[in-house]
C-alpha cells in the first residue's frame, strides 16, 4: 500500500483507534520499561526470562504504536451522519438488505478494514456483498458471488446513521 493512500475510517473506528493508542502509549508502553527495568536489577540478562519476556512485549508495542499512528495518519475519517448521498450505498452507509431467495433480511454497514466485525453487522468495503451494493440505491438488487454460489439481495433503505 502506498503511504500516500488514504484508508477510510467511520468515525467510530477512528476513535477505537485513538483510544487503543492512547492505552498502548499511556499504560503498556511505561509497563513495559517498567519491566525491563526491573528485570535488569536482577543482574545477569543472559539466562533472565523476565527480561526475554518484557522486550518481546516492547517490541509488540511499539510494533503495534506504529502501526496504529500510521493509520490515523492515512485515515481519511467519514462520519456517516454528514453523507447525503441521496439514498446510494456509500462507505459508512447502513444498507437494510432481504435475500430474494430466502426472505431473511440483514443489516449492514460498510466499514473500513480494521472495524468490520460481522457479529455486529459491520462488514469491510472490501468484502464481495460491499463492492456489489456502492453504488447502487434501494430497491436495487445485487448479485453477490458468494464461495457457496451467486445469492441475489435486494437492497431495502440506505441510511446514514
Amino acid at each position: 500500500m502506498s503511504s500516500l493512500a488514504k484508508v477510510p475510517l467511520t468515525v467510530v473506528g477512528a476513535e477505537a483507534l485513538r483510544a487503543e493508542l492512547h492505552r498502548l502509549k499511556t499504560v503498556e508502553r511505561p509497563s513495559v520499561i517498567l519491566a525491563i527495568a526491573e528485570a535488569r536489577a536482577q543482574g545477569d540478562l543472559s539466562e533472565n526470562a523476565e527480561y526475554d519476556a518484557a522486550k518481546e512485549k516492547q517490541g509488540f508495542v511499539e510494533g503495534r504504536i506504529q502501526e496504529l499512528e500510521g493509520k490515523m495518519s492515512s485515515a481519511q475519517i467519514i462520519d456517516p451522519k454528514l453523507l447525503d448521498d441521496e439514498g446510494r450505498v456509500v462507505f459508512a452507509a447502513t444498507v437494510d438488505l432481504e435475500e430474494v431467495e430466502t426472505g431473511e433480511k440483514v443489516t449492514y454497514q460498510i466499514v473500513g478494514e480494521d472495524e468490520a466485525n460481522l457479529k455486529v453487522g459491520k462488514i469491510s468495503f472490501s468484502s464481495p456483498i460491499s463492492r456489489a451494493m456502492i453504488g447502487k440505491y434501494a430497491g436495487d438488487v445485487v448479485v453477490v458471488r458468494a464461495p457457496g454460489g451467486e445469492k441475489e439481495y435486494e437492497i431495502l433503505d440506505v441510511k446514514y446513521l
